[in-house]
């Protein structure tokens, strides 16, 4: 740490002397940010302090991520050697070769070779992500002259996350380029965007790039083509063909463990209930927005339940299978409590969770060619927060005045 603080300051000095490369400056020192306490703090009165500044909060969210991230190495490469274990073979890639280069068998039963082979997918998808928002974010934001901050820290780690495990490196550069520009730097940076950057870049590679984002194989990174004895596809888009009946000879706890294929963080809804308990905890994630997700998700499923139909399926499945299916789980804790893009007031929060997840279950039952849901639910009711927000804080205006009428 004493040798980049030295670097730092080298550098430092260089650019105060001037000249072309001055313009550079803040890019570099951007990339400090997040490593050292920033030197300009408060030192005379009076100013309101607290323990909870914004790189704290991010770090705290990465740390509530740490179970996801650890799923999503393990998960990846138990899915792709359970595949291979069923006939299919390893995809033609550089993982692949350098995995097979190690001589660790392609074993389902052997958590190392799981992780390792996971990792391998899933870690250069994190740099790739990095980079580009640590070159992307400061660029932009000295072009339109605003703050520089480290708020692309839990951006960048949850892009990884939501995205397949044979996504291609390219595709995430595009992607996190988009989604960092258009929906956060554009608005003025973090804390001024409406809308939740990462989801913003699954949505446009989603559009973008559909056959690389949906489809069966997608979520496994191996070659089943041929393969009759193994399906690639998701559970919940089995669900949506043939109902609960998809799911009757399925294991919930499996679901709820995370070894079922899907987006590489998103499938276990145990290691985004433990980051839960920690962004609840320390105050990070509303509990009131995951409240109003899980009574939306029971009250929702239920009544399309009790309506059912006799030729869409979906109407059948239950809410404790919506809730450990797809990205309900991981959306629920890390991206419908996002402090700048939710709802602020506390009834605006149940209302807000509420009305994400009674999208999803419409989306999910009513339209069964787009099973998942959760990321395009969040991302609408993001546009609506702000007129949540606005209706009960008019409301408690308008009671304020009423009581204290002269």
């Amino acid at each position: 740490m004493q040798f980049l603080k030295d670097l730092h300051l080298n550098v430092k000095h260089h650019f105060e002397k001037g000249g072309k490369l001055e313009f550079f400056y803040p890019l570099w020192e951007a990339q400090f940010t997040g490593l050292f306490t920033p030197g300009e703090v408060t030192r005379t009165a009076s100013h309101v302090r607290d323990g909870l500044d914004n790189k704290r909060l991010m770090i705290t969210v990465v740390i509530a991520l740490v179970p996801c991230i650890l799923m999503a190495m393990y998960n990846t490469g138990y899915q792709a050697h359970l595949a291979i274990a069923n006939g299919a073979v390893p995809i033609d890639s550089w993982q692949a070769w350098l995995f097979e280069s190690t001589g660790i068998p392609f074993d389902f039963k052997n958590p190392i070779s799981c992780v390792l082979y996971g990792a391998l997918h899933y870690v250069p998808v994190v740099i790739a992500a990095m980079a580009t928002g640590g070159i992307i974010e400061p660029l932009v934001a000295m072009i339109r002259k605003h703050e520089i901050n480290e708020g692309f820290l839990v951006t960048g780690m949850l892009i990884p996350l939501i995205l397949p495990p044979t996504i291609p490196i390219w595709m995430v550069v595009v992607g996190t380029a988009f989604g960092i520009v258009f929906a956060k730097e554009i608005f003025g940076g973090t804390g001024m965007n409406f809308l939740n950057p990462a989801l913003t870049t699954r949505a446009f590679l989603f559009f973008a790039y559909p056959a690389a984002l949906s489809g069966d194989p997608a979520w496994i990174a191996a070659d089943f083509a041929g393969v009759d004895s193994f399906t690639g596809a998701t559970w919940l888009a089995q669900a949506a063909v043939s109902g609960e009946m998809a799911l009757a000879n399925a294991s919930w706890m499996d679901a709820f463990l995370g070894f079922v294929p899907g987006s590489m963080g998103e499938t276990s809804a145990l290691a985004c209930l433990i980051g839960a308990v920690l962004l609840i905890w320390t105050g990070i994630g509303s509990w009131r927005t995951m409240a109003g997700v899980l009574f939306g998700t029971i009250v929702m499923a239920g009544f399309l339940n009790v309506v059912g139909s006799e030729t869409n399926p979906m109407f059948g499945v239950p809410w404790y299978w919506h809730a450990v299916l797809g990205g309900w789980a991981f959306g629920l804790v890390f991206k419908a409590t996002d402090p700048i893009s939710s709802a602020f007031t506390y009834p605006g929060k149940l209302v807000y969770g509420t009305a994400i997840v009674v999208l999803v279950v419409l989306i999910r039952v009513v339209n069964p060619a787009y099973p998942e849901g959760m990321m395009l639910a969040i991302l609408f009711m993001n546009m609506f927060a702000p007129l949540i927000d606005h209706f009960f804080v008019q409301a408690n205006v308008r009671r304020r005045e009423a009581r204290y009428a002269a």
